[in-house]
């Protein structure tokens, strides 16, 4: 039987959708849902403590986002354009991969300039191949260091807040949009379920004896492209890379062996752990690229719960989620939300799927 698209559809009044975080990292609204007897709880998020216990494990991903937003000038015309770094692929030759807007006007041998806050040209790139309609092949021109170049390039970089947030990102969002364990720089966009954790929760998990394990996916766009097909089969994901240490298996294998819980923290991280199981069921240290896209029916092998926010209509994000919680549960779940003016998307609410 074909899992089909429209099944996870559904109706978000636009003043549902978040602006700006919560005003305390773990002061956000948690939704629990039980999969066992479909049950509905609305707690506070730092309320979490009472779910897990002593050789529970939690798994983090702990990339960072680059502020991956920058603003140029088209030579000649100086029209503005808008470049998202997507990642770098060559760091001896400074060639990226990057979207433009609007594309149209960006073609193979186009020149850009970048200014400073005081308006002074301080980095130029050249347009080198078109990759997808959007899509450009950059090179940057700059005669100094690397370090010199890369601390030019988070200069002239905004927080990448997504589209539908839809305002200009403020020196709020350097912080905010970012986790406090983030470490491996190399997202443009956040693990936005691990956005509730303060370093005072994680300080009074830890305390309780829950396990952390931290693994590194660095989310890219593709994570948000939107699935054009109705038969999920077909749909392909983009590949993002991942690493799990030695460290991070064990911790996560001992929890299991033990019979304890074991929460992924995010869609990310259950595409990771899913795209490293053993033939014995448990995590395997591993580091590689993944394009592994989940959607019902799955059977997961490794995460017995799991953290995640309210995720956009028809999204690959929600069809793993529903995956994971069952569909009909999630949906409903979601119509409960709405209903009690839950804050949907990246600086939204959270659920815990036990």
């Amino acid at each position: 039987m074909r899992t089909k698209l429209s099944s996870f559809d559904y109706h978000l009044p636009p003043e549902l959708i978040a602006k700006y975080p919560a005003e305390e990292r773990d002061k956000s609204r948690l939704m629990v849902v039980h999969r066992n007897t479909g049950k509905i709880e609305h707690k506070m998020f730092r309320d979490i403590l009472s779910y897990f216990d002593e050789g529970d494990a939690m798994i983090f991903n702990n990339t960072k986002v680059f502020p991956a937003r920058m603003y140029g000038k088209k030579e000649r015309t100086g029209s503005t354009i808008e470049v998202f770094l997507l990642r770098e692929l060559n760091a001896k030759a400074r060639l990226w991969d990057v979207l433009v807007d609007p594309a149209r006007k960006i073609r193979v041998g186009n020149k850009l300039y970048f200014e400073d806050e005081n308006g002074n040209d301080v980095l130029s790139a050249e347009v080198v191949d078109n990759t997808t309609s959007r899509g450009r092949t950059l090179r940057f021109l700059f005669d100094g260091p690397d370090e010199e170049f890369r601390a030019t390039l988070k200069r002239l970089g905004n927080t990448p807040l997504p589209t539908y947030i839809d305002r200009d990102p403020e020196p709020l969002d350097a912080e905010r949009y970012q986790t406090v364990y983030a470490k491996e720089e190399g997202a443009v966009a956040a693990p936005t379920a691990g956005l509730h954790f303060s370093r005072e929760l994680l300080k009074r998990l830890e305390l309780k004896g829950v396990l952390f394990a931290e693994v590194t996916l660095h989310i890219g766009l593709g994570t948000f492209r939107t699935i054009e097909v109705e038969d999920l089969s077909k749909h392909k994901m983009e590949a993002e890379y991942f690493r799990i240490p030695e460290e991070a298996a064990a911790a996560v294998n001992s929890a299991i062996k033990a019979g304890k819980r074991v929460c992924a923290v995010g869609t990310t991280v259950m595409r990771s752990i899913e795209t490293a199981v053993s033939a014995e069921n448990l995590l395997k240290p591993v580091e590689g690229w993944t394009n592994k896209f989940i959607y019902p029916p799955y059977e997961f092998h490794i995460a017995n719960s799991m953290i995640t926010n309210f995720h956009l209509p028809k999204s690959s994000v929600l069809i793993m989620v529903c995956a994971f919680g069952g569909t009909e549960l999630i949906m409903d779940a979601y119509q409960e939300a709405v209903k009690e003016k839950y804050r949907f998307y990246s600086y939204g609410d959270a659920m815990l799927i036990l």
